[in-house]
């Protein structure tokens, strides 16, 4: 199984990446975020913006750094028949280096990288869990100082620049995904 990890920072268009390759070539995806939700409601939280950074926190004291990715190599390791399989939202330093750990060189990482700017805007207009000014700056210091988030940004095998519109990002990812698969 070929593993395909896409990183960036929120509002970035990861997603946006995951939806068009899940659509254009059927592959399945695991996200990282799923954790964080599924505990949530656990705990019976409103998914906003302050409960999942409290979860996400909270989680990783409780089980360590490496927590979620060891959540979502289960995850991916049902998976296991799968040509390829998308990973959304890799976070951490310790997850990376867990993954690539397990995965080795059937890992490939695509960063997706917006100016804050860009990204603010579509946070703030995004259709669900939208983000203030205020509080997509003070997500991107949390993950940027208390994941390490920059970490596996700059380590990515591929970056993707995603400044413009859906079709140019498209293009771009196309051509990453042809040197890739």
């Amino acid at each position: 199984m070929k593993v395909i990890a896409l990183l960036g920072m929120p509002g970035s268009g990861k997603t946006e990446v995951i939806e068009y390759l899940m659509q254009k070539h059927q592959w399945k995806k695991v996200y990282f975020g799923e954790v964080t939700f599924d505990e949530m409601k656990l705990r019976g939280l409103e998914p906003i913006q302050a409960n999942e950074r409290l979860v996400r926190e909270d989680l990783r004291a409780l089980h360590g750094q490496d927590y979620y990715a060891r959540k979502v190599i289960e995850k991916l390791e049902m998976l296991s028949g799968e040509d390829v399989v998308l990973v959304e939202s890799l976070y951490s330093w310790e997850e990376f280096l867990v993954l690539k750990d397990r995965f080795g060189e059937s890992m490939t990482t695509i960063a997706v990288h917006s100016s804050p700017k860009t990204r603010y805007a579509r946070l703030l207009h995004r259709p669900d869990r939208p983000l203030t000014l205020e509080e997509a700056r003070s997500r991107d210091y949390a993950q940027i100082v208390n994941l390490s988030q920059g970490g596996p940004i700059a380590m990515a095998d591929f970056v993707v620049i995603n400044e413009r519109g859906r079709d140019e990002l498209q293009t771009k990812v196309d051509e990453v995904i042809r040197g890739i698969v």
